[in-house]
């Protein structure tokens, strides 16, 4: 009989969670992973495959799992996704992988990613490490999840890569951007390390476009280049009072509190005053800022201008975050930010809103309600509504042509309007998923091993 629904994953208590930045999800056991592998109907379109954004060969590497062939698994999950556990971890594959498996017929989807998650946590990896081409050498801008993706591809095929990242360690997004709570930083060290074993080199605290220029990597010797510089460049609401003392993007909120130590007596990086947080916004970045400052002891409130059927992060997470007590205020707007004589927030004031019938894209409008508006007493405002892509290289390199957000131009092949010049990730999207950007990181390694096969042949 086909067990219906997906095998729980154990979560640590709300009560307890919300007070520390240990793992929630606390993963499967063996028997868990078993089971779970065991509602796979081994389809033979593997509708899965195909909306995974990488195509792991998802129905394989389960098998593999329900005969308790964990190394087999990884080896299969490597062949498309260097990155499992991270993947396993914060993907939304609820709208992708799961979201067309076949149990959705009748019952929960297979649990794809917590079975990733399982295989990268307890499998070992087997690598075919080979010579690389010391010739042929490729420069990585930024060491987020599409720049590594491209390394990795790229050192598999035998070519010399090096990745540059402007900060102190690596990782990007996943090591500055998701919380310890949601991805440790012991598991991104742990896959990034595998790509230093196919021979990778990394050049930490080097801002290309201002430390090098983008055209200097060519005089270096490098044969091709890919930017991954993400998209850090915070969006704003254009409020009055906006540029008061305690209002953060998300984005240095979080990389403040997850690279910086913010919050931790023994680090000098204070962040927040006061004992309230308000966070504008209702993606996954507004729930990871959310939670974090809940982390930090202050209350917290998300003010979201829709409804809840319309927040736009993971399910799960806005449960996660109902459950350690975060306050919701939906269906409102801040007009203005209030600030005390010193400058410091002391409030925000929001306009109630209501949504309208919907359109003719099936999307209902947000327009104000005729309520007076309300005020939210508040210490900190952290603003949570998007980012454009990193301007630093961009801004340097003129001959790089861009679209009307800041994102970098890239034909189907990932290339930039500059020959030899890739790029990926959020840089060209705009802020997205992580699987996205590997998946773009991928694309840019196969044109650029294209190149080097040509290269060597002729």
């Amino acid at each position: 009989m086909i067990q219906p629904s997906k095998t729980p994953m154990p979560l640590a208590d709300a009560e307890e969670r919300n007070k520390n930045f240990s793992e929630v999800a606390l993963g499967y056991s063996l028997d868990d992973a078993i089971n779970e592998a065991s509602r796979c109907l081994q389809c033979l379109h593997k509708p899965c495959v195909v909306s995974c954004p990488v195509n792991v060969d998802i129905p394989r590497f389960i098998m593999a799992v329900k005969e308790n062939r964990l190394d087999d698994a990884l080896s299969i999950i490597h062949q498309t996704n260097c990155f499992p556990s991270i993947c396993g971890r914060v993907c939304p594959q609820e709208v992708q992988c799961e979201s067309t498996c076949v149990m959705t017929k009748r019952y929960q989807a297979v649990a794809i990613g917590r079975l990733e998650r399982y295989v990268g946590d307890h499998a070992q990896i087997r690598l075919d490490v080979q010579p690389l081409n010391q010739q042929f050498k490729v420069a990585i801008v930024g060491s987020g999840p599409s720049g590594l993706a491209c390394a990795y591809d790229c050192a598999k095929a035998g070519i010399a890569v090096t990745v540059y990242e402007a900060w102190h360690d690596l990782g990007g997004v996943l090591r500055y951007g998701i919380p310890e709570f949601r991805l440790p930083k012991a598991t991104v060290d742990k896959e990034i390390d595998v790509l230093r074993q196919l021979g990778i080199e990394f050049e930490c605290n080097v801002v290309i476009g201002k430390t090098i220029e983008c055209a200097e990597l060519f005089d270096m010797g490098y044969k091709a280049v890919f930017i991954g510089t993400g998209a850090g460049l915070p969006t704003f609401m254009n409020i009055e009072g906006e540029g008061s003392i305690g209002v953060f993007s998300a984005n240095e909120f979080l990389t403040r509190v997850n690279f910086m130590k913010a919050g931790q007596p023994k680090y000098d990086t204070p962040l927040l005053t006061g004992k309230r947080v308000v966070v504008v916004g209702g993606g996954n970045v507004a729930m990871d800022a959310a939670r974090c400052a809940k982390r930090l002891g202050y209350q917290t409130t998300i003010v979201y201008r829709r409804s809840l059927n319309e927040l736009p992060a993971r399910q799960e997470e806005v449960e996660h975050a109902m459950e350690e007590g975060i306050v919701f205020e939906l269906l409102a707007a801040p007009l203005k930010v209030f600030a005390n004589e010193q400058g410091r927030v002391r409030s925000i004031f929001c306009q109630r809103m209501q949504l309208t019938e919907p359109g003719p894209d099936g999307r209902c409008k947000v327009v104000p309600t005729e309520d007076v508006p309300f005020e939210i007493e508040t210490d900190t405002v952290v603003v949570a509504i998007g980012t454009s892509p990193n301007p630093i290289l961009i801004r340097s390199t003129k001959e790089l042509k861009t679209g009307k957000w800041g994102t970098i131009m890239v034909d189907e092949n990932q290339q930039t309007s500059i020959e030899h010049v890739y790029a990926g990730g959020d840089a060209v999207t705009g802020a997205a998923t992580v699987i996205e950007a590997l998946g773009a990181g991928k694309k840019a390694a196969a044109a650029i091993i294209d190149y080097f096969t040509k290269e060597q042949a002729g």
